[in-house]
């Protein structure tokens, strides 16, 4: 088995439950971690025998581009847009994070992991 890992994939989105979430915005990471095999691709040097990280960004980068108000649903999002775009990942973990979450607290950051 082999891993493809996309590690800091920062975005800019309007996901959140407060309407000023919805205009304002804020600043979110995504990592991606996928399980396949790309052992021909590693003999041959073709691209077409891996996964293409490149079209794993656009993916990402689309699907946080719809709002939600819960990264829980973005997350499942990206999760199903890939595996649909990907017929040989094995396994599967998004994490979103969002940086400064508007809390009554000094909160860095929060994130969800979804692994299938």
């Amino acid at each position: 088995m082999h891993k493809i890992i996309l590690e800091g994939i920062k975005l800019y989105a309007y996901h959140g439950c407060l309407k000023e979430e919805s205009i304002i915005g804020g600043n979110f990471i995504v990592d991606i971690s996928m399980d396949t095999d790309f052992s021909i691709a590693a003999q041959t040097d073709k691209l077409n025998q891996t996964i293409d990280y490149v079209i794993v960004y656009e993916i990402v980068k689309t699907q946080m581009a719809i709002r939600s108000n819960l990264i829980e649903q973005v997350g499942q999002r990206i999760i199903n847009a890939l595996k649909k775009e990907f017929v040989n990942i094995k396994r599967l973990e998004v994490k979103v994070t969002k940086l400064n979450p508007p809390m009554n607290g000094n909160v860095e950051k929060v994130s969800i992991i979804i692994s299938e």
